[in-house]
């Protein structure tokens, strides 16, 4: 996935939006929030974190989009 979205976002203008979800479940995280931002900076992107459990930011996301 990462590799198609750099290819497209090289030649096109494609509005991408770097979601890490289920921060609800801390314990299991497989990607640090730092990970997340280092790599929405390196893509030129926001990143956001959610939960749908929790209803964590998820109408901020819709909002984003």
């Amino acid at each position: 996935m990462r590799d198609q979205i750099i290819r497209v976002k090289r030649y096109e203008k494609v509005p991408v939006i770097l979601v890490g979800n289920k921060v609800d479940l801390e314990s299991e995280r497989e990607v640090s929030s730092n990970e997340g931002r280092a790599l929405a900076e390196e893509w030129g992107c926001p990143f956001m974190e959610t939960s749908a459990k929790s209803k964590t930011m998820v109408d901020e996301l819709f909002a984003e989009i």
